[in-house]
């Protein structure tokens, strides 16, 4: 006696057909458009931190009480690719004495400028700079620095110093800084939420 095989394809049974290649093809097609959007915002994540906007962590508390320590800004990386910092820029740049890995400042210089420290003002061409971001707090060279004062500011460099003049290593300690090294400008804070807010 021969037996008939029954070879036909009960829909949600059995997989294979038409139906099932539709199945398979579809769920191909949405791990791939996931794969190829996770892609993407790697991509433009990279893109935006490289040059665009990168966060950084405050290693000091040398811009006190502007910026406190271990407050998280954000800072502009594309803003000197058109126009050099200006004095009054709060800048990311890497640390000249490599104690720490980078350091966040205020430019109080540029090149072709002259510094000097005068009565416990910042002297910049001649003219007492007006500075209420440091509280009063006085500017005076840094015990054990071999910078001399008056200082002139070569091309492609800055003059920079931390707000809380008491207590903090910045050009009075290791000179003009390159352009070069510099980050970014820094211009928001955004954690922790209580300081969230502006830079200036």
């Amino acid at each position: 006696m021969t037996t008939v095989q029954d070879d036909r394809i009960v829909p949600g049974q059995e997989p294979g057909g038409p139906e099932g290649d539709r199945v398979v093809h579809h769920a191909a097609r949405q791990v791939l458009e996931f794969v190829l959007t996770l892609l993407a915002a790697f991509l433009i994540a990279w893109v935006v931190r490289t040059w665009v906007i990168q966060p950084f962590i405050v290693p000091t508390g040398s811009m006190l009480p502007t910026i406190q320590l271990r407050d998280q800004v954000l800072a502009n990386k594309f803003v000197y690719d058109f126009n050099a910092p200006k004095g009054g820029d709060i800048i990311v740049f890497d640390d000249p004495t490599g104690e720490v890995p980078i350091l966040i400042k205020r430019c109080i210089a540029v090149g072709g400028q002259t510094v000097d420290l005068k009565g416990g003002k910042v002297i910049v061409d001649g003219r007492a700079l007006d500075e209420p971001y440091t509280h009063g707090l006085p500017s005076l060279p840094l015990r054990g620095s071999e910078v001399r004062f008056p200082v002139k500011i070569p091309a492609g460099y800055i003059w920079a110093m931390g707000d809380n003049r008491m207590n903090s290593k910045d050009s009075r300690w290791f000179g003009p800084v390159p352009i070069t090294i510099v980050h970014g400008k820094a211009f928001v804070t955004y954690w922790p939420p209580n300081r969230i807010g502006t830079l200036n």
